[in-house]
């Protein structure tokens, strides 16, 4: 994310270092992923760029039962439209088998 916005905002690692009060080495080490950023620094770095940190909350795969159930019931109609299409498949393999390539 470092790396995007300093490229973003046509700035050198030292120039933005210098914006955020670091040293090039250590954005060079976030943009790497050497080391970690906290937030705070991340927001520092991020406005001496020019740019905002816009947090937003999302639910993770394993979400909330509702949520679970909703997936599932999605899940199923996919399921039940797959079994409304015909399926296609030849009578047997008409490739010929790895083991006998002339």
């Amino acid at each position: 994310m470092i790396r995007a916005a300093r490229e973003r905002s046509g700035l050198t690692l030292r120039s933005l270092a210098e914006r955020a009060g670091t040293s090039h080495s250590t954005l060079a080490a976030y943009e790497s992923g050497r080391t970690v950023p906290t937030v705070a620094t991340l927001q520092r770095v991020l406005r001496a760029a020019g740019f905002d940190v816009d947090v937003t909350l999302s639910s993770r795969a394993g979400g909330s039962p509702a949520d679970r159930h909703a997936r599932g019931l999605e899940l199923i109609e996919v399921l039940e439209l797959a079994e409304m299409f015909p399926a296609r498949h030849e009578p047997g393999n008409t490739f010929p088998r790895f083991d006998q390539v002339a």
